[in-house]
């Protein structure tokens, strides 16, 4: 599968922006993510907003920010890694109708209180495997939105988690 970023031009190797069940310490991210990172730290999604799904949030395009992780393949695994994504967010492709999310490449900041938790390593990790960026920057990642469809319901009736932050938004274990 060819991916691209804006404008059509094949994309590098991008981070992963990941803010729910892909968490560290939720239950997806052992099952996709264990032994195929090479690096994992807190950022933040700008002009994003986080909504309550059936177990899962989703972020859509808007007036607010969204707490996650940004994560860097392990070598040779890249390939792997997207396809597991793109199959768990359900992305079939660029504007698919069937698709739940869309895979988009968005600017992701990196919170300068990251360097100053001891997370230094995992910043060099990053910027070693393709995600440059000090703290306090932005980087380039691939981020999955809910569709259009998910985003017109999300946006007429859906319940908006305030803080952008699923983990502390949501009311159960999730799953």
């Amino acid at each position: 599968m060819t991916t691209t970023a804006p404008g059509g031009h094949a994309a590098a190797e991008l981070p992963f922006f990941v803010y729910g069940t892909l968490l560290p310490g939720e239950p997806n991210h052992d099952l996709f993510l264990r032994g195929r990172t090479a690096g994992e730290r807190p950022a933040v999604l700008p002009r994003a907003l986080l909504y309550e799904g059936p177990g899962y949030p989703y972020a859509i395009e808007g007036h607010g920010r969204v707490h996650g992780t940004l994560l860097v393949a392990a070598p040779g695994v890249y390939g792997e890694l997207l396809g597991l994504l793109d199959h768990l967010e359900e992305f079939l492709g660029p504007g698919h109708p069937r698709n739940l999310y869309e895979r988009v490449v968005r600017e992701v900041e990196l919170p300068a209180r990251a360097a100053e938790a001891g997370e230094a390593g995992a910043s060099k990790e990053l910027g070693e495997a393709g995600a440059s960026g000090a703290a306090g920057e932005s980087v380039q990642a691939w981020v999955y939105l809910a569709a259009t469809a998910v985003t017109r319901s999300l946006r007429t009736g859906g319940v908006l988690i305030p803080e952008g932050r699923w983990t502390t938004g949501r009311a159960g274990g999730g799953s």
